[in-house]
């Protein structure tokens, strides 16, 4: 038997992830796809930031199913073995496998596309099928329907990165609904389909209010349900290699933590787990994959508000978004909910979808938003950012007039981060000190002595903790006093020869600030 690329391919690609040093079985996926076979239901269209382990699931299909190969190899000691349903499926189907990607990468546009992908499919079917007459070699369908109408055959279609025709012809929509219209002449209401699985970043693209290809159900970063537990590592399966690895969890949640799709599931980037884990470190991994330039396109776009969204999003607000009027492309923009949203859908904002606010997901992805607001145009938010590691200098010098003047800068103006109480100067906090997430767990309220010490920062690695109090048009020195008469260090007790008491008041009438910082001595009684 010939090796084939899209007619029941071999099980190679998923065979070199299994023998990865780190692989996470996600064959539960398999479950679910075997119980939508030869159903409605048969259509999912499942898209996830890039990195996130598309083609990898999709790799993981094609072994399973395609009866180019045998997998019971690989798929023997995983999850879905035990599942009734194993056997039954195992390399039991035609598959006709699509990587969009490779067919755009070879030609310059879309009707060249689709005709060399018809041909080299075409080629294929008729060196495995010899017995059946086609009736035009021109059109894939009608291939298709030839050989279910004399063999009954039915096929599953695994199609992976379906969407990349709109991000390389991102403003030919002409282009984009001749792609459409192929797929949907190819799938829609055809009886030869087993299983459609497309994957890719974004969901289907509409026109106005209406899709193409109505018949699939989109999983996304937006709406995840029912497959929570396959867009991406989550905090569990995590956990478990953090304790193989020895490798500080808490420290792997800061930094790739954050994408949480229900009240239960919580998912982290593969890659960055995994390149973090062979490491032995952690820094940007992901984001690093795509230059950051990517990112700072969208931010510097001129919707009402954006940029000053994007200020209260690095400040640990919330923002809330709809992101029904998006049109699942990377060009139709109609308001800044748009922008937010597909920074949902490309992996640097996370989603909740009982509140419908956005928010940043982690460290990485603060990285990616501070690096890229730095080389843009914003003035003084990106001179306060720039600042922020001189601010932390200065904390540790306990030099609190230099700290309230970089206090002062990241405050920025009154309209963007609104001063009415302490609650409100803890953002600017957050912002001011935006650095210092690398090294410190920054905990809003903290439950310590007699009370909740307003911020606390506690180290992750060699560094002096910090207990800061705030208050809001009153005395400074009260900030300080307050913080040892309720014992705020409390709770503290690993950190007491390396602890800094911060105190900050801002005065309404001056609109200034001032800080006060203080070594801490712990005296025994």
């Amino acid at each position: 038997m010939m090796n084939n690329s899209y007619w029941n391919p071999d099980n190679e690609d998923f065979k070199i992830s299994c023998n990865g040093k780190i692989y996470v079985d996600k064959s539960m996926l398999i479950d679910y796809t075997n119980s939508i076979l030869h159903t409605p239901e048969r259509f999912i269209c499942v898209s996830r930031p890039r990195r996130f382990g598309k083609s990898t699931d999709a790799n993981m299909l094609v072994a399973y199913y395609s009866k180019g190969c045998d997998s019971k190899a690989l798929f023997d000691h995983l999850k879905i073995a035990h599942r009734d349903s194993y056997k039954k499926h195992l390399n039991k189907h035609h598959v006709i496998y699509l990587n969009m990607q490779s067919f755009v990468s070879n030609q310059e546009n879309i009707q060249e596309m689709i005709k060399f992908l018809t041909s080299q499919v075409i080629l294929e079917l008729k060196t495995e099928i010899s017995d059946v007459q086609f009736q035009d070699e021109t059109k894939l369908r009608l291939c298709l329907e030839d050989i279910y109408r004399y063999k009954g055959e039915k096929f599953v279609f695994i199609i992976d990165e379906w969407d990349c025709i709109f991000r390389e012809f991102p403003n030919d929509l002409n282009s984009q609904k001749v792609y459409l219209d192929f797929l949907r002449d190819l799938l829609k209401d055809k009886k030869y389909v087993s299983l459609a699985y497309m994957t890719g970043i974004l969901p289907i693209k509409k026109y106005g209010t209406h899709s193409a290809l109505n018949m699939f159900k989109e999983i996304s970063m937006i709406n995840p349900t029912p497959m929570e537990k396959f867009m991406g590592f989550t905090k569990e399966e995590v956990k478990k290699l953090c304790e193989e690895y020895q490798i500080d969890f808490d420290e792997m949640k800061a930094w790739y933590d954050g994408y949480h799709l229900n009240k239960e599931v919580s998912i982290l980037s593969p890659r960055s787990v995994v390149f973090s884990l062979m490491d032995r470190k952690f820094k940007n991994y992901w984001a690093s994959t795509e230059t950051y330039e990517s990112l700072k396109v969208y931010i510097d776009m001129n919707f009402d508000g954006l940029r000053d969204d994007i200020i209260k999003l690095l400040a640990r607000k919330r923002v809330i978004i709809n992101p029904s009027k998006f049109q699942n492309d990377m060009t139709t923009f109609q308001s800044k909910d748009d922008v937010f949203t597909l920074l949902v859908h490309l992996g640097y904002l996370g989603y909740d979808e009982e509140t419908s606010e956005v928010y940043i997901p982690n460290n990485e992805v603060v990285e990616s938003f501070v690096n890229s607001i730095e080389d843009s145009n914003w003035g003084p938010v990106s001179e306060s950012l720039r600042n922020s590691m001189n601010l932390i200098q200065a904390t540790y010098a306990c030099d609190g007039e230099q700290v309230a003047e970089y206090i002062e800068k990241a405050h920025l103006e009154t309209s963007i981060l609104q001063y009415n109480n302490e609650n409100a100067l803890a953002y600017t906090i957050y912002l001011a000190y935006i650095m210092a997430r690398n090294d410190y767990t920054m905990v809003r309220e903290f439950p310590s002595g007699k009370g909740f010490a307003d911020v606390v920062f506690i180290p992750r690695y060699d560094k002096p903790a910090m207990i800061i109090e705030l208050k809001y048009d009153q005395d400074v020195d009260s900030a300080i006093k307050q913080i040892k008469e309720k014992k705020y260090f409390f709770g503290l007790e690993k950190y007491l020869d390396n602890l800094l008491l911060v105190g900050i008041n801002y005065d309404k009438n001056t609109k200034k600030h001032t800080c006060t910082i203080e070594k801490f001595r712990y005296e025994k009684h």
